[in-house]
């Protein structure tokens, strides 16, 4: 992706505002999202929280499904 030189919106001589291409805009986003979730896992395991691989999750997923019928 190319990225684009963002434009510039001003209001009174100081800029107040920012036009960019919408793929960037979302990069940004998840970029920021990525960061938040890193934080709230960080906090988590400080405070103790652990996590069960995913593959756990679904062999026990399968097994209860399994188990209904």
């Amino acid at each position: 992706m190319k990225i684009k030189e963002p434009e510039m919106i001003y209001k009174s001589g100081q800029p107040t505002a920012v036009i960019l291409p919408l793929a960037e805009y979302e990069e940004l986003l998840e970029r920021v999202e990525d960061v938040a979730d890193l934080k709230w896992l960080q906090k988590n395991r400080l405070q103790g929280v652990t996590y069960r691989p995913f593959s756990d999750y679904v062999k026990e997923k399968k097994r209860r499904g399994s188990s209904r019928h």
